[in-house]
């Protein structure tokens, strides 16, 4: 049977089930490929369709793929948001999800899976073609195609990795949406950025709150002898598996606790004491913050991975407070050896992406509003950093006092929330 008829008898089957005008609509969208109803408490109608794309935007033997999509409809004369998610869509799926500005500004939403993650992985898993500008392509496929049925104001949104493709989004396709709102985006110029390791030991919070944290994790390597068995009975209990021997994983563990830690915002209270408690406690907290699976090769962030080191970024460590308790010598080039598939560590960073965006956003006045936390490693790359608005109209960047990765619109002071939604408010009714 064909392709084309295939997917007619698969969308007559979605709109006999529930038929609606929006479902009406999407049958007329040649590159939807299958639409199911989901229920919502928040929306009148609520969809998971598939996408389907060309794999590589320039290559058409790549062959084809579906991308998972969401559709949330609160009607045709509202703002739509599509949503640049940066990893999987799964928690979309969820009947009371509803993303910030849309509960602001009453709007629809689009929400879109990132290629290579779950459901909108091509097969086969060819990485060469996970690239940005495929990743924006899809984007820009799936917004052209739902302006014919929402024809009002566009905004981009997305967080972190989602943050950061909103912002790239813009800058490749800027007419595509009329606002776009990146939180807590990072615009990383290396794989081992540079910038992190100098903000964590000397810029974010205070000093005291920083050697606290500090000598939190000398404490941890102090008792690496005692921890160590813990942490790999752990590690063989969940069935991680590494490219480096366990002891080296430690140290890597207890490297990445002080970005974490200031990441998503914990308090030192929380933490048992790194010299009365147990061996045992020490590893199980641990754990609960700061999981050594991140440093595994095969995983759900693979995708992820293989991305920073060829196009989006990273960070290092600073070694030298540790390098007396370590087994490792050097952490430089980390992410490929341990983090990526061994035959995808030899990957090359490009910065042609990072000056796009520099450029784009020097030389640009759109209507962005970013979103940061002021404690947050990843703001250390991000463009409150570096980018100076004061000549720009619409470009605009607000910290979060204190804030951590969690920083969101909604728990900015109030005087600067309100500011915000202002903004959004009056860009949306010109």
């Amino acid at each position: 049977m064909k392709r084309s008829l295939i997917i007619s008898l698969m969308l007559l089957m979605s709109i006999v089930a529930g038929a609606s005008e929006l479902t009406d609509k999407m049958a007329a969208i040649p590159a939807i490929s299958g639409v199911k109803e989901l229920k919502s408490t928040e929306f009148k109608e609520k969809y998971e369709i598939m996408f389907n794309h060309p794999v590589d935007r320039n290559v058409a033997s790549a062959g084809r793929f579906d991308q998972r999509v969401y559709v949330f409809h609160r009607g045709f004369d509202r703002p739509t948001i599509v949503v640049t998610e940066g990893y999987g869509a799964t928690y979309a799926a969820n009947e009371r999800y509803c993303e910030e500005l849309s509960r602001y500004f009453d709007t629809n939403i689009i929400f879109c899976e990132y290629r290579y993650f779950l459901e909108s992985t091509p097969k086969p898993c060819n990485w060469d073609y996970l690239t940005v500008d495929n990743s924006l392509w899809d984007l820009h496929e799936v917004v052209t195609a739902f302006k014919t049925i929402y024809p009002g104001k566009w905004i981009s949104t997305g967080v972190s990795k989602g943050g950061q493709t909103t912002m790239f989004y813009r800058s490749y396709y800027p007419d595509d949406v009329d606002i776009s709102v990146p939180y807590v985006a990072p615009l990383n110029k290396s794989l081992e950025d540079g910038r992190h390791e100098p903000f964590i030991a000397k810029k974010v919070a205070t000093p005291e709150a920083r050697q606290k944290v500090l000598d939190y994790q000398i404490g941890l390597f102090k008792r690496k002898a005692e921890i160590l068995p813990y942490f790999e009975q752990s590690c063989k209990e969940k069935g991680y598996t590494f490219r480096a021997p366990v002891e080296d994983i430690f140290d890597y563990w207890i490297l990445e606790f002080s970005f974490a830690y200031w990441q998503w915002g914990t308090k030192m209270e929380d933490l048992p004491s790194v010299t009365q408690a147990s061996a045992k406690e020490l590893n199980d907290k641990m754990f609960s913050y700061n999981d050594p699976s991140y440093f595994q090769s095969d995983t759900y962030y693979k995708s992820f991975n293989v991305q920073a080191a060829r196009e989006l970024g990273y960070y290092g460590y600073d070694i030298k407070p540790f390098k007396k308790y370590m087994s490792v010598k050097s952490t430089k080039d980390y992410m490929r050896r341990l983090m990526l598939p061994a035959s995808l560590e030899n990957i090359k960073f490009d910065k042609t992406l990072y000056k796009h965006v520099v450029k784009f956003l020097k030389e640009n006045d759109p209507k962005m509003l970013y979103i940061y936390g002021e404690y947050d490693p990843w703001s250390a790359t991000g463009v409150c950093q570096w980018l100076d608005t004061s000549n720009k109209k619409n470009l605009k960047i607000y910290v979060q006092p204190g804030g951590s990765h969690s920083s969101r619109i909604g728990n900015m002071p109030e005087a600067i929330r309100e500011e915000i939604l202002a903004t959004i408010g009056a860009w949306l009714a010109e």
